[in-house]
């Protein structure tokens, strides 16, 4: 069992911390901050330790002294190896997107009361929601979609659950995909700009070239623009680019770029990238309005607030 999404210890670079996406590391970090600790894999959280001022116990009973000195340098002992191999660990790996889970220093629980508690599922666990933390929102699981596993995108979200041979290059291929990011790189604020900018990228990513220089589908040949609008997504005004695109090699397929501000922090720029095969076994091309229309901002548990809503002109194909 790995640990649920959040910030640990980074294995390659402390003291900093790295975001675990629940199944691998990604590549967002941060200084450690003055928050409570990361959700723990196994067992009740830790007890902080003891602070270091404040009234001092009586002195020690005579021949106890020297003991309890042997033991509290035992324990420094301990904890600085500790601390030492998990440096030489986190060093000695040279891959930043390793997929070692972080480790918990929680005790397994012995008491039947903690167990229990621990057993109760998380919203993260919601099998009809997948959670993307970093950008605040959630995105539906639809019926024939599932929550992305072992996926090599740390970005995916939710992909189709079966596998099939890519008709170009050797590798498997999915029927459909879904990937959320924050937008990055750039000073543009538009939308539209930044959907328009970035549906070729989608495209290639999908029916091109993937990230080890293979070509699954054989490459494209050659693309239609279907729907170019401005829609709502999660309370938001966004805007949305939709290609069909005819490859080489099998059936080819649709591709859709979604971009809108962020409901938290700052506000930034979020893409989710859809794709869905053109095939016979591919998801219904209606599921990629759905998947939009469903987005909510993290905490939403509102059925309707207008999500998704159309609000420009559509191109059908």
């Amino acid at each position: 069992m790995t640990p649920p999404p959040g910030w640990y210890p980074d294995p390659t670079a402390p003291p900093t911390e790295r975001w675990w996406d629940g199944a691998a590391w990604t590549e967002h970090r941060r200084q450690p901050q003055n928050t409570p600790a990361a959700p723990q894999a196994f067992g009740p959280p830790v007890e902080p330790p003891l602070p270091a001022a404040g009234p001092q116990r009586p002195p020690a009973a005579p021949g106890r002294g020297a003991k309890t000195i042997a033991l509290a340098a035992a324990g420094i002992v301990l904890v600085a190896s500790i601390a030492t191999g998990a440096v030489l660990l986190g060093r000695g790996d040279d891959d930043p997107k390793s997929r070692t889970a972080p480790t918990s220093s929680a005790p397994a629980p012995t008491d039947p009361t903690a167990t229990a508690s621990s057993a109760e599922p998380t919203p993260t666990e919601d099998a009809s929601t997948a959670v993307d933390q970093l950008n605040g929102i959630t995105l539906p699981v639809l019926d024939g979609w599932q929550k992305a596993e072992n996926v090599v995108d740390d970005d995916m979200l939710i992909t189709t659950p079966r596998t099939y041979d890519c008709p170009g290059d050797s590798g498997l291929c999915r029927h459909g995909t879904v990937v959320s990011r924050t937008v990055t790189g750039t000073d543009e604020t538009s939308p539209e700009v930044i959907a328009k900018r970035d549906i070729k990228d989608a495209a290639d990513a999908s029916y091109d070239k993937n990230g080890i220089n293979q070509q699954p589908f054989g490459g494209i040949e050659s693309h239609q623009q279907i729907a170019a609008r401005q829609t709502a997504v999660a309370g938001r005004a966004g805007y949305l680019v939709r290609w069909k695109v005819k490859t080489a090699k099998g059936p080819g397929g649709y591709v859709q770029s979604v971009v809108f501000p962020s409901s938290a922090g700052s506000e930034a720029l979020v893409t989710v990238r859809i794709t869905v095969d053109a095939g016979q076994d591919a998801p219904p091309l209606s599921d990629m309005d759905r998947i939009v229309k469903g987005i909510r901002a993290a905490g939403d548990s509102g059925s309707d607030g207008g999500v998704g809503s159309s609000i420009g002109p559509t191109v059908t194909p």
